[in-house]
């Protein structure tokens, strides 16, 4: 029981290995150098696997969502729209810019941002649309796609949840301007506990994100083997080498042992996330039919990965409400339900820019009945009866 406990109190999401381990010792030998030769490798794994042109490593998620930002050039007075059941990440890319941020209400079934409530906050001066691929199910993104096209806005896709998730046969991460990803120690897939990265077809905008990654850096001459160079460009008098800054930048680079790490991590993430979608499909199997419950809905045309399993309680119904039900599973049974999200016009940093309780009704009303169960492809057959066991011995017979 006390191992059965520990795997739905793990707070991580993928497994490491003897590849990862390999991986780690081939960059150690080569004194771990930062966004060498194995970032390179990773990125072009890591495009390929999406779909796209091109991919740029970076720190975190939160970095992606910045820099992704960042290369579309928004700024003060623009403005960028986002849903409120998210990570604060998420609206933090563009209020740090000194944007105007507005949120979306989501749909009821999904959770994800409502395509029909976005036609309606979009003005004249909207510059970006960040849907976020909540739990790992995409976006309706062709509605939002058509709102971007008919509007002239960019759509910047936050997959931080859905890396290898699909929309249509197409890759979360590869229909937008950019996509964003993160591989933090709970994501499906992870790079030493830190990571992100950025996907994009559009050569352009890799450019700008790739220069403000590493303080908007290029060097002319010989001297480095990962910049672009240029002898013709090289001052009167430099004859070796000369380094310039297009801009102030920022250094949210992704060092190659992570990078080694996140190659073999891809290999293995099919696998993993077929094994989470496995054992949440034997979760809704044996929950199906628990009264006051609400399962996650799968749309057709989707591939759902399961970073995390909402789960929706109608307390009257139920017979505990959701406050009561987190506390009595973790102190009672031994279990950490999770309560993503704390709706983001809810948080005093959002509170202070003029938002308040009750702005987003759908968002609202799942705030106090979404919970998300401990998922992760390390969970036994075991492990997910007694979940399952734990929550129906909790129902109102």
């Amino acid at each position: 029981m006390a191992s059965i406990k520990f795997e739905l109190e793990s707070k991580f999401g993928s497994m490491y290995g003897a590849e990862e381990q390999q991986a780690m010792l081939e960059v150690l030998a080569k004194n771990a150098p930062t966004s060498g030769d194995a970032c390179i490798q990773f990125e072009n794994d890591f495009a390929a696997y999406c779909g796209v042109k091109y991919a740029r490593a970076c720190s975190n998620g939160t970095a992606a969502l910045f820099l992704s930002l960042v290369g579309l050039g928004i700024k003060p007075g623009d403005r960028v729209l986002t849903t409120p059941l998210t990570w604060i990440a998420t609206a933090a890319a563009g209020a740090t810019l000194g944007a105007e941020v507005d949120f979306v209400d989501v749909d009821p079934v999904t959770y994800n941002m409502d395509p029909e409530q976005l036609a309606k906050k979009i003005t004249p001066n909207t510059r970006a649309v960040l849907p976020v691929h909540l739990y790992g199910q995409c976006c309706d993104m062709d509605a939002i796609l058509a709102l971007a096209k008919q509007h002239g806005f960019a759509v910047v896709e936050d997959a931080c949840h859905a890396v290898g998730a699909e929309y249509r046969g197409r890759k979360a991460g590869s229909m937008g301007a950019t996509g964003c990803f993160s591989f933090h120690e709970q994501k499906n897939m992870s790079t030493l506990g830190e990571g992100g990265i950025i996907t994009t077809d559009d050569a352009d905008l890799f450019e700008r994100i790739a220069l403000y990654r590493s303080h908007c850096t290029r060097v002319y001459g010989k001297s480095t083997k990962y910049c672009s160079l240029d002898e013709a460009k090289l001052p009167m008098g430099k004859r070796f080498w000369w380094q310039d800054f297009d801009d102030c930048g920022y250094n949210f680079r992704m060092t190659d042992i992570q990078a080694a790490v996140g190659s073999a991590q891809l290999k293995k993430l099919d696998a993993l996330n077929q094994k989470r979608i496995e054992i949440c499909a034997h979760i809704s199997e044996r929950l199906q039919g628990v009264p006051g419950l609400t399962l996650p809905a799968v749309l057709p045309g989707r591939k759902h990965v399961f970073h995390l399993y909402p789960l929706q309680i109608d307390p009257g119904v139920f017979g505990m409400n959701k406050e009561d039900f987190v506390y009595a599973m973790r102190e009672e049974r031994g279990i950490r339900i999770g309560t993503h999200y704390i709706p983001l016009h809810w948080t005093t940093a959002f509170q202070k820019r003029g938002f308040r309780k009750g702005q987003f009704p759908v968002a609202d009303r799942l705030a106090d009945r979404l919970v998300t169960l401990p998922i992760h492809p390390r969970l036994t057959p075991e492990g997910v009866d007694y979940l399952v066991d734990s929550i129906c011995a909790f129902a109102r017979h």
